[in-house]
C-alpha cells in the first residue's frame, strides 16, 4: 500500500476498525449512547470509503477489469443509499439518525471492508512457509477467530464455555458436524450465522476465497503466491491456478444455490415461522450439505418428525454432499465431458477424444459407484425389518441409500443411529474410514487410496511388479502415499482411541471408537457421547478432527524439512515381509 495516498490508507485503517466495531456491536448488547457512537463512526468509514475509492480512479491512469468495477460502483451506489436512507428518509430528526439500530449501514461496512482492502498485497515467502505449513496456519486461525466470535454474549441464549466454542469452531472449519451443544437451540441467529460462515470457509479453505477476491480485485498475483497456490488447488500448471480458483468458487456456491432453492421448494411453510425462516434453514442446510459438514438446525438431523418421511428434502441433501465429496477435480472433469459427449451427439464434437474422463475420475467415480453400490444393498437387507420398517417402499431404499452414503463424510442421519444393528454399525465405521474424494470437502482416506491399495493387493495376487489399470500404469509415489495415508490413520485414530478410553473410561470403548473414526474422517456421526465427553476428551476430540481434514500427511510434510534429491542409488535389498 506504499503507492497509495494518505487519504487510502486512512480509509483502509478506519475500515477495519469499522468492521472490528461491527463485531462488537452485533455482539453484545449495546447501550443507547455506544450505537450513537458507532453510528458517527460507520458514517465517517462510509463518505472517507466513498471519497477514496472516487479519487483512486481519478488517479490511476488503467481502469481495472470490468468486474472489479462493477462490485466498486455497486457497493458506492449502495453506501450512498444507506447514507440516504439513514439520514434523508427514515422519519426522525437528524440528530435522531444517530441513534437508530441499522443492519444496512452495518452491511455497507463490510462493503468498504472489502473494497478498500482489495488494494493490499500479499505475498507469500515460501522460505518462511512452505504450502502445507501455510495450509495448516490458515485452518488453525480460523478455528481461533470463530471460536472467539461464538463466545460472543449474544452468539448463543445462555453463554458458552471456551472449550466449547473452540470444539463448535473446529468441528465447523473442518466441516465434521460433532456437536456438544444443539447447534438450533443453543445458538441464536448470529451464532447459526457464524457457524454457517465457519463451514462455508472451511469447506473451501481460507486461501481460497483469498487467493480468489485477491485475484479478481487485481488481475494477476506474484509468482511466489501462484507456486503456492499450485501446491494447494493441485493444478496442472501455473496458468491455470486461478482458473481453477475461479470453477471452485463458481460451482460451489452455484450448487449451493440451486441446492438452497430446491430445499426450500421441498419443505412444508407450516415448520416454520416465516420466509427468512424457511430461506435461512435452506440455505443453512445447503451450504452444510455440500460442504460435507453434517450441522444441523434440527436437533435429530432429518430423523426429526416432519422431516423423517420428507424424500424429496433427502435425495437434495444426497446429491449435494455426495457432489461435494467427489471432489473440484472430479467434478469439473465430469463437466468437460458431459459437454464433450453433448457436442459428440450434435455433431459438433467430431475428433474422438477417449480420455476427456482421466483416469482420477475414472477411478474415483467405479469406487464411488462400487462402495456406495454396496453400502445400499448391505443396509437395505440389514435394517430392512429395523430401521427401515417404518418407512414405505420407495422410502426405504431412499433411506438406505442416505444411511449409506452419509458415513462418507456427511454426517446428517435420517435414522436413530443408536437403533442400528451392530454388523450396520461396523459397515459404517469402515464406510467412515474410507470417506469422500481428493480434494473435496470431505475427510477419510479417500476412494482414490482404497482403490490404489486394492489394486495393488491384486497386482500382488497375480504377481505383476506395477499396478496398472485402463491401460495406464500408477505411479510409485501415488503408491507409497496411499500407504502412508493409511498407516498415518490407524495411527492417529488409535492413539486418540486409547487416550479417549482413559479420560473417558465410563464410557463404551465401541462408542469411544465409532467417535474417534467419525472425528478424523469429518463426518459428524456419534452414538450419542460427544457431549458427555470430558474437557480432556473433547481437547482429544478437536485434534483428531483438525488433523483429519488437514490430514495427517500435510502435517508430517510440514514438520519436516524437505531434502533435494540425491543422483544416487544405493544397492537394493528385498525385506522378509511375509
Amino acid at each position: 500500500m506504499g503507492k497509495n495516498s494518505f487519504i487510502h490508507r486512512i480509509s483502509f485503517l478506519l475500515s477495519l476498525v469499522g468492521l472490528v466495531l461491527l463485531i462488537f456491536d452485533l455482539g453484545f448488547d449495546q447501550s443507547q449512547n455506544l450505537i450513537t457512537i458507532y453510528n458517527i463512526f460507520y458514517v465517517v468509514v462510509l463518505v472517507l470509503g466513498v471519497a477514496s475509492t472516487s479519487i483512486r480512479y481519478y488517479k490511476n491512469k488503467s481502469l481495472p477489469s470490468m468486474g472489479v468495477i462493477i462490485f466498486d460502483v455497486v457497493s458506492i451506489l449502495f453506501s450512498v443509499f444507506v447514507l440516504g436512507r439513514h439520514f434523508i428518509f427514515l422519519d426522525v430528526q437528524l440528530l435522531e439518525s444517530f441513534l437508530v439500530n441499522d443492519n444496512w449501514l452495518k452491511f455497507a461496512i463490510l462493503l468498504t471492508f472489502i473494497r478498500e482492502s482489495s488494494d493490499i498485497q500479499i505475498s507469500v515467502d515460501r522460505t518462511i512457509l512452505n504450502p502445507a505449513q501455510l495450509f495448516i496456519l490458515s485452518f488453525l486461525t480460523i478455528i481461533f477467530i470463530g471460536s472467539l466470535l461464538l463466545m460472543l454474549p449474544n452468539a448463543t441464549h445462555s453463554g458458552i464455555s471456551y472449550i466449547d466454542a473452540l470444539f463448535t469452531s473446529t468441528s465447523a472449519v473442518c466441516v465434521t458436524g460433532l456437536i456438544v451443544v444443539d447447534t438450533g437451540f443453543f445458538f441464536t441467529s448470529l451464532g447459526q450465522s457464524i457457524i454457517l460462515c465457519l463451514i462455508q470457509i472451511g469447506g473451501l479453505g481460507i486461501l481460497t476465497f483469498t487467493s480468489f477476491f485477491s485475484y479478481f480485485f487485481k488481475g494477476g498475483s506474484t509468482y511466489e503466491n501462484q507456486l503456492t497456490l499450485n501446491s494447494i488447488t493441485s493444478s496442472k500448471s501455473l496458468n491455470t491456478v486461478f482458473n481453477t480458483l475461479k470453477y471452485i468458487i463458481v460451482i460451489t456456491f452455484g450448487i449451493e444455490l440451486v441446492s438452497a432453492i430446491l430445499i426450500y421448494t421441498s419443505l412444508d411453510n407450516k415448520d416454520f415461522t416465516g420466509f427468512l425462516d424457511q430461506a435461512f434453514f435452506s440455505v443453512f442446510h445447503a451450504i452444510s450439505a455440500f460442504c460435507n459438514a453434517g450441522f444441523s438446525t434440527l436437533s435429530s438431523s432429518f430423523y426429526e418428525e416432519g422431516f423423517r418421511f420428507n424424500y424429496g428434502l433427502q435425495l437434495v441433501i444426497i446429491i449435494s454432499f455426495i457432489i461435494g465429496g467427489l471432489g473440484f477435480p472430479i467434478v469439473e472433469n465430469i463437466d468437460k465431458y458431459v459437454k464433450y459427449s453433448i457436442k459428440r451427439i450434435f455433431g459438433r464434437g467430431r475428433d474422438a477424444r477417449p480420455w476427456v474422463l482421466n483416469i482420477n475420475s475414472r477411478i474415483t467415480l467405479i469406487t464411488t459407484f462400487i462402495v456406495t453400490g454396496i453400502a445400499v444393498i448391505v443396509i437395505y437387507i440389514l435394517e430392512y425389518q429395523n430401521t427401515l420398517a417404518e418407512h414405505s417402499g420407495f422410502g426405504k431404499v431412499v433411506t438406505a441409500l442416505f444411511t449409506a452414503a452419509t458415513p462418507r463424510t456427511a454426517g446428517f442421519n435420517t435414522v436413530d443411529l443408536s437403533l442400528l444393528t451392530t454388523p450396520t454399525l461396523l459397515l459404517i465405521f469402515l464406510l467412515m474410514w474410507i470417506g469422500a474424494s481428493p480434494s473435496s470437502t470431505g475427510g477419510g482416506i479417500k476412494t482414490s487410496t482404497l482403490a490404489i491399495s486394492t489394486l495393488n493387493i491384486l497386482s500382488l495376487a497375480k504377481g505383476k511388479s506395477r499396478i496398472e489399470v485402463f491401460k495406464r500404469e500408477i505411479s510409485n509415489i501415488s503408491i507409497r502415499r496411499s500407504y502412508a495415508i493409511i498407516a498415518l490413520s490407524l495411527i492417529v485414530i488409535g492413539s486418540s482411541t486409547l487416550v479417549l478410553s482413559i479420560s473417558d473410561k465410563n464410557l463404551s470403548l465401541f462408542d469411544l471408537v465409532f467417535e474417534t473414526i467419525s472425528a478424523y474422517s469429518t463426518v459428524g456421526l456419534s452414538l450419542g457421547i460427544t457431549e458427555k465427553l470430558s474437557d480432556l476428551g473433547k481437547a482429544v476430540i478437536i485434534f483428531t478432527m483438525f488433523v483429519g481434514r488437514v490430514s495427517m500427511l500435510t502435517v508430517v510434510i510440514a514438520i519436516f524439512k524437505k531434502i533435494k534429491q540425491k543422483n544416487y542409488n544405493y544397492p537394493t535389498e528385498e525385506i522378509t515381509i511375509n
